[in-house]
């Protein structure tokens, strides 16, 4: 996990901090709490099962899926997508920044299976971010991509392994 805070969660935070900075936390970039009813409706498999080793282990994993995932999506829903929808129109945003956020994952080493099925969760969440009633918001889109995360890998499969499902 050290790789992904240096590589990959630094410099979207950086990125996203800067850009709150310059725009004076402009409503394009999803910092509002959006229409909270429709956001709290909202709540990867590999190719092989990674348990992790205990309870502690699970809960580290948890941990950083928080950190990860609202930072994710602030760079990749708020920055690229808000800010290219803004730019141009919304549609050619959503399909940058899903596309981007869909490669990046081969950052982490994961295979192309692995890295293509992020598209699962990055279209859907896009559309969410950009289709939703009220402005843009990141609350509902982090905390389904959070929820996906820690549902696959992590807490889910040691929650699985513990109910003696796999």
């Amino acid at each position: 996990m050290r790789p992904d805070l240096l590589v990959r969660l630094m410099p979207f935070a950086i990125a996203f901090g800067v850009a709150c900075a310059w725009s004076g936390g402009a409503g394009w970039l999803g910092l509002g709490p959006g229409n909270l009813t429709v956001q709290l409706r909202l709540t990867r498999r590999r190719g092989t099962l990674l348990i992790p080793a205990g309870a502690d282990d699970a809960w580290f994993q948890a941990a950083f899926y928080v950190l990860n995932g609202p930072l994710e999506e602030g760079f990749f829903r708020g920055l690229v997508q808000g800010g290219i929808g803004i730019t141009f129109v919304p549609p050619v945003g959503l399909v940058i920044a899903t596309s981007a956020y869909v490669l990046y994952h081969r950052l982490g080493r994961w295979t192309w299976p692995e890295t293509l099925a992020t598209a699962l969760v990055g279209v859907p969440l896009g559309l969410a971010f950009w289709l939703l009633p009220g402005p843009p918001s990141l609350l509902g889109v982090s905390v389904a991509h959070i929820a996906a995360t820690c549902g696959f890998l992590g807490p889910g499969p040691y929650l699985l392994r513990k109910l003696k499902l796999v």
